[in-house]
């Protein structure tokens, strides 16, 4: 295939990437979206495969593995139950930030092959480009594995965080780039493995100190690494397509994870250099456990939304858990039949990955109108008859505004609490996902719903 037909196909790749991008940032037009997105890779993949021109024992061997690990791939996707999505996320993140640091690899060991020199005579820029692509795919690979660990819940999900953390980040940040100019100035290949295994050492001390409140800002800001892993490798191999899909994933990465940050109240320079949102959570749940709750039924619960003008819906990991959307969508269409109002709030980081909860309301099939985010509802509440929260904890707790002890003390929550009354289904008066206890569950106009979430939901239809 000549450079000039294999570079109008890398382009048009590169079109649909983009097009990809702008159907996914709408709930109407993500199945567009995803669908521009495949074409865009099995016309990369299938050209690059073409333009190798030498079918040997070897190709048929990659040509194998691809096939092996696209079919694991698939697999794994089509049985991961949505509650899994944001680990699987995190998971795929930290493979292709290895396959970056593999790529480096070979491409320093074997210089020839890619024609970017010989041993210890490796041109500068494609030095510089190796060692950055390895670097940050090394760090993407460990902070993926710390993610999917918290994630997954073999690790904890509490901040772990030591004195002078920020500057150890930063300094480790310092001697890599000191480590690519001795690396490009002598060409030592004992340089090239110092910085891998450092930046493996960074991708975990980043993603440590962060927690579980600010894990959806850490798969966010792990996708933008991989894409910038990617990007460095495309320079090394001069692979269009590698380059223009590694920018693209980068960038919006970083924008995604900038506006997700400024949600959150949160320092985007403290996401980079890791450790946020990890102050002393013992202070927060103190003396909290010993408060009395209002405890109700589905019974109750089914008398104040029937008697209701408005009902606004909170959900959350709960009902991810539970798989109640579907139930959630029946309660709803009966309420509205008997004329409530309902409408849902989606806070920016409900669920443990970005956009969560709209895909679990989109499988449900809840209408897109119906849906809101923080700052389009969080003013209705005052006005609001019931607030309904399904296992959504942390994004409606008040001491994030009024507890500057607080590991989300600052970020912008749910305004639940000024709700007539507030009906809050959980299992039990466990902290959520950043391990502090939530001041709603004892407030005088909170109802709490001890059950399983799509079964205390399907009992209230019932009783509807």
């Amino acid at each position: 295939m000549s450079a000039n037909l294999l570079a109008i196909f890398y382009l048009i790749s590169g079109v649909l990437f983009i097009l990809a991008l702008r159907g996914l940032s709408s709930p109407e037009t993500s199945r567009q979206g995803n669908l521009f997105g495949i074409i865009g890779m099995a016309i990369a993949i299938g050209v690059t495969f073409l333009s190798v021109g030498n079918f040997s024992t070897g190709f048929l061997y990659v040509l194998g593995f691809l096939l092996i690990g696209g079919s694991i791939g698939a697999f794994i996707a089509y049985k991961i139950p949505m509650t899994a999505m944001p680990e699987l996320v995190a998971g795929f993140h930290s493979l292709v930030g290895l396959a970056a640091v593999f790529v480096a690899i070979s491409a320093f060991l074997n210089p020839e092959v890619f024609n970017l020199g010989s041993p210890g005579n490796i041109k500068i820029a494609s030095l510089i480009e190796m060692s950055l692509g390895a670097a940050i795919g090394a760090i993407t690979f460990t902070g993926s594995i710390i993610a999917f660990l918290k994630l997954r819940g073999i690790m904890s999900g509490s901040p772990i965080t030591f004195l002078g953390q920020h500057f150890l980040n930063l300094a480790l940040g310092i001697i890599l780039l000191g480590l690519i100019f001795y690396l490009c100035k002598t060409q030592i290949s004992t340089w090239f493995w110092i910085i891998i295994i450092i930046s493996f050492l960074v991708g975990v001390l980043l993603i440590i100190p962060i927690g579980g409140a600010d894990m959806p800002v850490v798969i966010s800001m792990l996708n933008s690494y991989s894409g910038w892993a990617a990007a460095g490798i495309g320079f090394t191999l001069e692979n269009t397509a590698l380059i223009i899909t590694g920018a693209l994933v980068g960038s919006s990465g970083a924008i995604l994870s900038y506006i997700m940050c400024k949600g959150m109240n949160r320092s985007f320079f403290n996401v980079i250099l890791g450790g946020f949102g990890g102050t002393d959570q013992s202070l927060s749940a103190k003396g909290k456990e010993q408060k009395p709750v209002k405890n109700g039924n589905a019974d109750d619960a089914a008398f104040l939304m029937k008697n209701a003008s408005s009902v606004i819906i909170v959900p959350g990991y709960g009902m991810a858990v539970a798989q109640a959307q579907h139930a959630l969508r029946e309660m709803v269409d009966s309420l509205k039949k008997n004329g409530v109002k309902v409408t849902y709030a989606i806070h920016p980081v409900a669920g443990r990955m970005p956009g969560h909860m709209n895909v679990l309301l989109a499988e449900a099939n809840v209408p897109y109108d119906e849906v809101f985010e923080l700052e389009e509802i969080n003013n209705d509440f005052a006005n609001c008859d019931v607030a309904y929260v399904i296992g959504a904890n942390d994004v409606t707790n008040p001491v994030a505004k009024t507890d500057p002890q607080s590991p989300i003390y600052g970020m912008p929550i749910l305004d639940v609490e000024k709700s007539k009354s507030v009906l809050f289904v959980k299992r039990s008066l466990s902290p959520g996902y950043a391990g502090i206890d939530n001041d709603l569950f004892y407030r005088d106009n909170t109802l709490m719903l001890f059950a399983d979430a799509k079964k205390m939901t399907e009992d209230i239809i019932k009783n509807l």
